[in-house]
């Protein structure tokens, strides 16, 4: 499917959506607003599709446990799943409180042209991303981009740079949590699996709690942020519950350990089975952990869908209330079709334009197996835990992708270990190829042709060796470039949004007069 296809496959969407937007609003005062912001709704959208969802996917594509294809499928499905079935009936139009409502005035166009304009913003600031190949946050761009919008509107006084100075602390606090407990999951899986002389045996025991483990995260993680908006019909349903508005941890804790204990007896036996005809070697030991990763990819998806679709619906439903309501609200609902929009354009813009990404986070990074994209599916689950009890404001893509870096330089930390006998051994084959230097050198007359043409070939053979031995040695098994890349593109996040925010604010209020 070349890129013009897909293209206007994204407008076609964008203009359904426009229609639609038209359909219900009407003859309302400045109703072509709404349908400009169902636009950009759509692109943001599909933008997040394209960039956000290869987090939780890409390790799994990476590693070679899904295909491309197949990781479009079940994102696909699980994102919208997880925006329809548990995304939020309210969502704050102001997001993470980072300015203060009064700045527009009581004036609801004002708030709608900041709101539009924060929209287009983040989904262009997304798209270039995407295109640069670097994964970003969503919710960073979306915060950049109400904050410009916020500010051209009322100025900077009106900046709330307490709850600011926190986003920016979490472009440190999610990557280095994420990477820290990825490194872990990793180094327990090579201490005490494939640093075992009876490797199957190890996997035998190992692996079954590891898989529980997965789960326990998983159901916690999905307790915790995917059921907030069905938890007051299963209280009412299962009455012995606490009769909370959303889940508590001990119960979501409650529930991870029942679920690991029901994938431990369940897998188990099915380890054994499996371990009995394998070969004890790291590519059949990879294989144990495939099932898991597909798992991983549907619930995280899930989640994600849950949750993150806001980012894209958010400012929508925020200019379908203030354009219904003539008020501004700092929270509103959101109508079904607003989250339709939400949920289906992520997952065009995961089928369109996916690939990209998920190519990036699962191969361009660092090398991927099943383990090591298993080791950082688990750390996007716990941290994410771990950060919201704590109050942490933590990015999904930051986190894994910080999981990434952090399986790349375990494994380089590792192999440095090894850097004295590299070195030793390179130090023994530069002395063969200088001496092969010299007998060549010796080798004057015509008679001594068939040992200079021995000679000759064994020096390339030896260069050869040489060089592969160099180049081990200088190995970074994560790629610096990408790294610089990315970060950099983290840290211009909200300044880009922003900016671009302000001046799409000025155009549009500029335009309505």
């Amino acid at each position: 499917m070349n890129n013009t296809f897909k293209m206007l496959l994204g407008a076609g969407f964008a203009v359904a959506v426009a229609f639609y937007a038209n359909s219900i609003i009407g003859q309302a005062s400045h109703g072509g607003f709404l349908v400009l912001a169902a636009v950009f709704g759509a692109y943001m959208a599909m933008n997040i599709g394209a960039n956000d969802v290869a987090n939780n996917v890409g390790p799994a594509v990476g590693s070679g446990a899904l295909t491309i294809g197949g990781a479009i499928i079940i994102a696909s499905i699980f994102e919208a799943s997880g925006a329809l079935i548990a995304g939020g009936d309210v969502v704050g139009t102001i997001k993470k409180g980072i300015i203060d409502p009064s700045a527009f005035g009581n004036d609801p166009m004002v708030f709608v042209y900041a709101m539009s304009a924060a929209l287009l913003a983040a989904a262009l600031w997304l798209n270039l991303a995407t295109w640069l190949k670097a994964p970003v946050s969503t919710t960073h761009s979306i915060v950049g981009g109400v904050l410009g919008g916020g500010i051209a509107a009322g100025g900077f006084a009106i900046v709330s740079w307490g709850t600011m100075g926190k986003i920016a602390a979490s472009w440190v606090i999610s990557p280095v949590l994420g990477g820290v407990i990825a490194a872990i999951f990793l180094y327990v899986i090579k201490s005490q699996i494939l640093y075992k002389e009876d490797k199957l045996a190890a996997a035998k025991k190992i692996v079954p709690i590891l898989v529980a483990l997965m789960a326990a995260a998983f159901i916690t993680y999905l307790t915790l942020k995917g059921l907030k908006k069905v938890w007051p019909v299963i209280v009412d349903t299962l009455s012995f519950l606490p009769q909370t508005k959303k889940p508590t941890l001990f119960i979501a804790l409650l529930f991870g350990l029942i679920g690991a204990s029901i994938t431990f007896v369940i897998v188990k036996p099915r380890i054994a089975q499996k371990v009995m005809g394998m070969e004890a070697t790291r590519e059949s030991i990879n294989l144990l952990f495939t099932i898991p990763l597909i798992f991983a990819a549907a619930l995280l998806s899930f989640a994600h869908g849950a949750n993150d679709v806001a980012n894209a619906v958010g400012p929508l439903a925020a200019v379908y209330d203030a354009l219904t309501t003539h008020g501004v609200s700092t929270k509103a609902a959101i109508p079904l079709w607003v989250m339709v929009v939400g949920g289906v354009g992520i997952s065009i813009g995961l089928a369109l334009f996916g690939p990209r990404l998920i190519k990036t986070v699962g191969s361009e990074i660092t090398e991927l197996d099943q383990m090591r994209a298993f080791s950082i599916m688990m750390a996007a689950a716990i941290t994410v835990v771990i950060a919201s009890q704590l109050g942490l404001p933590v990015s999904s893509t930051h986190i894994a992708v910080g999981a990434i870096f952090g399986v790349g330089f375990l494994r380089e930390w590792l192999d440095s270990k090894n850097m004295g006998a590299k070195q030793e051994k390179l130090r023994v084959e530069v002395g063969k190829q200088n001496r092969l230097k010299d007998a060549l050198s010796q080798l004057k007359t015509d008679e001594d042709y068939k040992r200079q043409i021995d000679l000759m070939e064994s020096l390339k053979i030896q260069k050869k060796k040489v060089k592969s031995l160099k180049r081990s040695l200088r190995e970074n098994y994560v790629k610096r470039g990408m790294v610089k890349k990315i970060v950099a593109a983290w840290v211009i996040t909200v300044p880009v949004a922003a900016v671009l925010s302000a001046i799409i604010f000025f155009v549009l209020k500029g335009f309505a007069v």
